[in-house]
């Protein structure tokens, strides 16, 4: 399934890259996608994709996953999805635009599971 994918990754309690890109494959453990630049394998990763269905027949979906980098080569990157939510969305999202509350919680995500 191609879709539409932006994602943010966050090492050592800050946010190291943003970017975007489309996905090549996509499970419920895990996503592959490609995008314009490397990230670094092991970094906690929250990603937004553009979900197909439509809530109701009328709002859009966005899937929020949050989880880990395994590889990235060449572009083409593979996360695991640890924990996801759907959002629905009231409005289009302006590109690089991110609400703070999403950011709070990849970071209190990451916290958690680095306590274990």
């Amino acid at each position: 399934m191609e879709r539409e994918i932006r994602y943010r990754v966050l090492d050592q309690d800050k946010i190291i890259a943003a970017g975007s890109g489309k996905t090549v494959n996509l499970s419920s453990n895990g996503v592959a996608f490609v995008t314009e630049s490397d990230l670094p394998a092991g970094a906690f990763i929250e990603l937004s994709i553009a979900w197909p269905a439509l809530l109701e027949n009328r709002c859009p979906l966005q899937l929020i996953g949050f989880g880990r980098i395994l590889r990235s080569e060449s572009g083409r990157v593979a996360s695991t999805i640890e924990q996801y939510e759907f959002r629905t969305l009231a409005r289009a999202i302006p590109d690089g635009a991110w609400s703070p509350r999403s950011d709070q919680k990849l970071r209190r995500w990451a916290e958690a599971v680095a306590r274990g």
